[in-house]
């Protein structure tokens, strides 16, 4: 036996260590018979243009006659509006275990008119589902039609459908006209990507998101029953499913006719799964009540569509306490994720969706009223694309997946009762391999150790508070058998003539693995820190984790001719290890931060990747295979005594790109709509005297509502003229938005006042409509004959979703597509009641690039103020030269800044680059951010908590020249504009993909 010292210590401290080890005494769950027997998964997916036949038992989906464990996350692609960027995002999705990513398709993206759908550029979905499959993902698609787990402006219904004509519910003829041609659009794209014809990799389809309807409201089963025939009628043939919201089962399958045989499995049952920090997650299948979560369907796999990972931020920060999303991931941290992922697989869930496993922007007028620009969400990678700490369960729970076919077919076992009580276990059993595979969760505030009595788990384990890990015993890992471990199994491949089993726990625990050997093989400790003893038939190795990285151990001889090489990782070193599948089976990389991609050509191995700090290179590589590239560059490498090819050296760090001060600043001041001369002519009447929405009109009054005059994303201006203002002592504007709207007001060109809706607490954050009535005190100065002019800018923020708006939302069964007023909803004058005549002006017409959702009403942006190139000849005199984007004058209304900046980024280099803005937050003003014309989001002073803004590459030219403009709103009451200005790196990393151009036309 080898011992080094640390380890001789940890063991001679460890009196149930137990180096004479008893036979396996483990229950086992009941034998059935079964068609699909536990087995290798299918290959990773792609389009290779043959059929596939994909369908499931109560176990797991079955991909061509192989169970699947679907291991997906969510990325949503329009939150990223540069394609080429797509490719990096699924990448890192793929390299980090999962086998699938779950896609929404916004209605409002692609639709900004009845009968338009447009799937060019950003929109490209046809791209995007071509990307997937290139990188050999399996697509889970939701295009809705409503997506209310999204946060997208009206739950993703366009605009102009919250007014549409006779369109009030969707279950109306008129809506589901809208509804048919909408999917129809979709489908016309994702039929030729379905993995069942083999044009692509789309494996489930979702319909309908957290539908209320129950199983006896016929209207709701017949909205269902015509989406689920609709979209069979459009070829699409691959599972289809809904997300419950509560998990209570509305929708399982059977409470609407979908045209099949009886007793014929059409649908599968997805739910919701979001525990809180701090809650106890729930059990939602095989421990928990009849009738709830996978209980609900007796004859599909359970399937969490919604596995919560992180979670939104109001404004004002009130999930992460003000602190915004960095707060978030502390708070949704890797043992909150394994301690809910892990009871959804004990409870024999085997779909998984993570939500968000990819955070994003929320550019334009995109997102739903409650949420700020920012949708890093907490996510295991950030908006600025970054692998975080959060990867590690999903990277080590994919490879297990992937790698050990037990764990698709587990039933309950008998139960077990912790040393300790605080520990929960779930006991389960592969009843075709007799693996028995135990998940322990401590819901305590401390570190729990405690043995499992009535196991083959022979010495105490320590699950650290609120966290949870899975054991094994009886597992077979290549050729040998796994008696038991205190670390999780991370993955188990063959690679040449070698079997790789890896194991990984937290940093400070001490990890020990039992073999069952029944002749003693030949132990070589690779690394100081292991230690081995054999006794008895077992093979018992033990090493403290996180010290020195990576820990090996090569098993050679005894019950098998094969080595086996075992591995042990803390979280960080387990994110360095990489198992990749080729055409000629599987290899091991371990070292860099990211593997993107491994090719074999002849002796070579080319592999792909990023490089931030300083880091060697291993590679376990099938047979044949003596030399490496890395990013098309020889590496020089010896064969190390662990059968790696292992580089002499090391990789630099990546240097980081230095960024310019953003200088050159010019100022315009805006709002000509509120003097009294100005001619708007042009602009819309507003006389309409009913509306198709949800507000009532006061009476007596125009409709003065947005919406219905085909203004729906962005401000909107109003200009009332009225005659004779002798004894108007006062003007009352009622006005109603999302989240932080805003009321500006000018009678004959003279600042009446401004008007804002609370900052959201922890009672009202969610709330998706805000009404309010400004009343403003008329100067006497301005109580004169003749014409008169009453000026309004509403900053109307986003629509509201389903079941957000109290008073008229839609009821159970009734996804409504009305949604409550945006803008102006009655005037009134105290002491006078003149005749107003009023006309409304909102954002122009969209550009073919950004689309419908990217401008608003702000005279600069109708102008193009916002452009790149403008003003460039004759207006640019217009503009005054300022140091700083900012006003220490207080004046209410609009003002602009622009300024130009150039980057030179070494083009081997992925710079994820932000816009800081910072200043007094006692100062009340907003900030419109507009990079080469998209409008890259929202920044307010006084509310935050969001400070810096990603600048996406390809919106952003690394390598060129950029135009950055900021529309300032001030309230008049304190100097407005940010403090500092300045751009910042957040990331870089050498490697990344090619970076494609977004286009961004000038004026």
């Amino acid at each position: 036996m080898e011992l080094s010292r640390r380890t001789f210590t940890a063991l001679a401290g460890t009196a149930a260590l137990g180096l004479a080890l008893a036979g396996s005494r483990a229950a086992t769950g009941s034998n059935g018979t079964r068609a699909v027997p536990t087995g290798p998964p299918p290959a990773p997916p792609r389009a290779d243009g043959e059929r596939h036949e994909v369908g499931f038992d109560r176990y797991s989906l079955l991909v061509d006659g192989r169970r699947l464990v679907l291991w997906s996350g969510e990325m949503h692609p329009f939150r990223l509006p540069s394609p080429s960027l797509w490719r990096d995002v699924l990448q890192k999705l793929r390299a980090h275990g999962h086998n699938a990513v779950g896609v929404p398709v916004p209605w409002n993206l692609h639709s900004p008119a009845p009968g338009t759908h447009d799937f060019t550029g950003v929109r490209d979905l046809d791209l995007f589902l071509t990307m997937a499959a290139e990188e050999r993902l399996y697509v889970v698609l939701r295009p809705g039609p409503y997506l209310g787990t999204a946060d997208l402006d009206a739950g993703g219904f366009p605009g102009w459908l919250t007014v549409a004509e006779g369109a009030a519910r969707a279950a109306d003829p008129a809506c589901l006209r809208h509804v048919d041609a909408w999917l129809g659009a979709v489908n016309a794209i994702a039929v030729r990507h379905l993995f069942t014809g083999g044009g692509g990799t789309v494996l489930l389809y979702q319909l309908e998101d957290r539908y209320e309807g129950q199983r006896d409201d016929a209207d709701a089963g017949a909205y269902m029953s015509h989406l689920y025939k609709k979209v069979r009628a459009d070829g699409i043939d691959v599972p289809l499913f809904h997300n419950d919201g509560g998990a209570d089962g509305p929708w399982a399958p059977g409470p609407f006719p979908t045209g099949t045989k009886k007793g014929e499995a059409s649908w599968l049952y997805g739910f919701e799964f979001s525990p809180v920090p701090g809650e106890v997650p729930a059990d939602l299948g095989y421990f928990g009540r009849r009738g709830a979560g996978a209980g609900a369907s007796a004859r599909t796999p359970g399937f969490v569509a919604g596995a919560a990972v992180g979670a939104s931020d109001p404004w004002g920060g009130v999930t992460s306490g003000g602190k915004g999303y960095t707060e978030v991931r502390a708070a949704w941290g890797p043992a909150h994720e394994r301690s809910s992922l892990l009871t959804s697989l004990a409870n024999g869930i085997t779909l998984h969706n993570a939500r968000m496993a990819v955070g994003g922007t929320s550019w334009g007028w995109l997102a739903s009223p409650d949420v700020y620009t920012s949708y890093d969400y907490g996510a295991p990678i950030d908006q600025a694309r970054r692998p975080t700490v959060k990867l590690g369960p999903l990277h080590q729970l994919g490879h297990l997946l992937r790698t050990v076919p037990d764990l698709a077919r587990l039933e309950p076992a008998s139960a077990v009762r912790p040393q300790d009580d605080r520990l929960k276990v779930y006991h389960l059993a592969n009843p075709d391999t007799d693996a028995q595979v135990y998940v322990l969760r401590n819901d305590s505030a401390e570190e729990v150790r405690s043995a499992l009595p009535g196991t083959d788990v022979d010495v105490p384990v320590t699950v650290g508070a609120r966290d949870a890990k899975l054991l094994a015993t009886g597992l077979g890992l290549g050729r040998r058998k796994l008696a038991f471990s205190t670390a999780q199994p991370l993955f188990g491949v063959t690679v040449g003539r070698q079997d790789i089993a890896a194991f990984v726990g937290r940093t400070g625990e001490t990890a020990h693995v039992a073999l069952d050997c029944d002749v003693q093989p030949l132990t070589n400790r690779l690394d100081v820190e292991p230690a081995w003893s054999y006794d008895r038939g077992r093979l018992n190795v033990v090493t403290p984790l996180g010290v020195g990285g990576l820990s090996r151990v090569l098993i050679e001889g005894g019950d098998s001719e094969t080595p086996m090489l075992l591995l042990f990782a803390d979280d960080a070193t387990a994110q360095r290890l990489w198992p990749y599948e080729t055409p000629s089976g599987p290899l091991l990389v371990y070292g860099p931060p990211l593997l993107r991609s491994a090719t074999l050509r002849g002796s070579t191995v080319h592999l792909t990747g990023d490089i931030t700090g300083e880091t060697g290179l291993e590679v376990w590589a099938p047979r044949g295979i003596t030399a490496v590239t890395w990013n098309g560059q020889p590496v020089r490498t010896t064969v190390g005594r662990a059968g790696a090819l292992t580089m002499e050296g090391l990789m630099p760090a990546t240097p980081a790109p230095s960024l310019p001060a953003l200088t050159g600043w010019r100022r315009r001041t805006e709002n000509p709509e509120s003097e009294p001369d100005f001619d708007d002519a042009g602009w819309t009447a507003a006389d309409r005297t009913a509306s198709a929405g949800t507000t009532p009109v006061p009476e007596g009054q125009p409709v003065l509502f947005a919406d219905d005059y085909g203004f729906h994303y962005g401000d909107v201006w109003y200009r009332g003229r009225f005659e004779d203002a002798r004894d108007a002592e006062s003007v009352s504007l009622s006005y109603s938005t999302g989240t932080q709207g805003l009321l500006m007001a000018w009678l004959d060109g003279r600042p009446l006042g401004t008007h804002r809706m609370p900052v959201p607490d922890e009672d009202t954050a969610g709330r998706g409509t805000w009404t309010a009535t400004a009343a403003f005190p008329v100067p006497g100065k301005l109580r004169g004959r003749g014409e008169h002019v009453l000026s309004v800018l509403v900053r109307r923020m986003q629509q509201e979703g389903d079941g957000t708006a109290g008073a008229g939302a839609p009821g159970p069964g009734s996804r409504g597509t009305r949604r409550p007023a945006r803008g102006l909803t009655g005037v009134g004058f105290g002491g006078a009641s003149p005749k107003v005549r009023w006309r409304i002006q909102g954002a122009g017409a969209p550009d073919r690039v950004r689309g419908a959702l990217n401008n608003g009403g702000l005279y600069g942006e109708r102008e193009g103020w916002h452009l790149p190139g403008y003003g460039e000849e004759g207006d640019r005199d217009a503009w005054e030269a300022v140091d700083r984007p900012r006003e220490d004058r207080r004046r209410q209304g609009v003002t602009w800044y622009r300024t130009e900046f150039r980057l030179d980024v070494d083009p081997d280099v992925d710079a994820s680059v932000g816009l800081v803005l910072e200043d007094d937050p006692e100062r009340a003003y907003r900030v419109q951010i507009f990079l080469n014309g998209w409008n890259m989001g929202q920044y307010i002073n006084d509310v935050g908590p969001q400070h810096t803004f990603m600048l996406p590459n390809g919106i952003l030219r690394t390598r060129g020249a950029n135009t950055l403009a900021l529309a300032v709103l001030s309230d008049g009451t304190t100097p407005s504009g940010p403090g500092q200005a300045r751009l910042t790196l957040v990331g870089a990393a050498r490697g990344g993909v090619p970076v494609e151009a977004v286009e961004s036309p000038g004026p």
